[in-house]
């Protein structure tokens, strides 16, 4: 059974970081684009950044470009999304999302729980 668990949220106040974790069981991440979105409260799921699996293209959306930095460890199926500089508008729930690859892992899609990242003074 595949899992991808999320890790690392919390309450940080304005300016500071966090490192979140994205670790995946039952799955190799190799041939996997591993995405971070998240989800503030009212409003819809939002992609934040993602990363490819083999040439390790990396997005992020225009919000969070240079302050945000996505990571992959494939030799630990695990997936970081380090968060600096951090405002108020970024807290909502964090989710990891794995997309197989269309040659090697074609339609595989898979979702963590979230883990929640509230910015507040």
């Amino acid at each position: 059974q595949v899992q991808l668990v999320e890790s690392g949220g919390g309450l940080v106040q304005p300016g500071g970081s966090l490192r979140l974790s994205c670790v995946a069981s039952g799955v190799t991440l190799d041939y996997y684009a591993i995405g971070w979105f998240r989800q503030a409260p009212g409003k819809g799921r939002e992609g934040v950044s993602c990363i490819g699996s083999g040439d390790g293209i990396t997005y992020y959306m225009d919000s969070v470009l240079g302050r945000f930095t996505i990571s992959r460890d494939n030799a630990k199926d695990t997936v970081y999304l380090q968060m600096n500089s951090l405002k108020p508008e970024d807290t909502a729930v964090y989710y990891c999302n794995a997309e197989g690859h269309i040659l090697f892992r074609p339609g595989e899609d898979y979702w963590g729980k979230g883990t929640l990242v509230t910015v507040s003074s």
